[in-house]
């Protein structure tokens, strides 16, 4: 005759019921590492700047541009019921600085960099600054002293696409103003 299957016993005292909730097995090593502070959440961080640059020079590197001298303000596109005019912000008189930056014809006064340069748009809007009307990057537009704001309003508006040009609906005197004072302006007569 077979043995019997062994039946389990009462339990015995010798064996504990296993922990649900094991306290794991602390590594030796190194220090433990010390928790990073907890920053003012009123508090902004500071950019580091690069060297021999301004604080809001924003990309645009060395050689950085001379201050802003004058605007240049031309007829880009002659449509029918409007035209597109561009500005174009110039710096100098500084021939070293012009040259350094490609312009080798010996020009001492020059766009801040040769078009297509990836710096233009940063090196621009540092000696050029924010329009105040819009707060993009650029000049600001008016039209015999009023702003550029809408073709049925003032006669011309701001480009939607590029703050350094506007479209001129009306005849009048346009001018573009950087946030230095420095302006540029043409006589429009379609």
């Amino acid at each position: 005759m077979p043995d019997p299957t062994p039946q389990p016993g009462p339990p015995t005292a010798s064996s504990p019921p296993p922990n649900p909730n094991p306290t794991p097995t602390p590594i030796l090593g190194g220090p433990a590492p010390k928790p990073s502070p907890t920053p003012d959440p009123g508090a902004s961080p500071e950019p580091t700047p690069t060297p021999g640059a301004p604080g809001d020079s924003g990309g645009c590197g060395e050689p950085l541009p001379p201050a802003l001298s004058r605007i240049s303000v031309s007829v880009h596109q002659r449509g029918d019921n409007r035209w597109l005019l561009d500005s174009t912000p110039l710096v100098g008189p500084d021939a070293s600085y012009c040259a350094k930056i490609g312009f080798t014809d010996g020009r001492s006064i020059c766009p801040v960099r040769v078009e297509g340069n990836p710096e233009r748009e940063a090196c621009e809007l540092l000696v050029t600054g924010r329009a105040s009307d819009t707060g993009r990057p650029g000049p600001t537009w008016s039209r015999d002293g009023n702003l550029c704001t809408s073709a049925s309003a003032t006669g011309c508006e701001n480009s939607p696409d590029n703050q350094y040009q506007v479209f001129a609906y009306e005849n009048g005197l346009y001018k573009a103003c950087a946030k230095s004072g420095v302006c540029g302006e043409l006589r429009v007569d379609r």
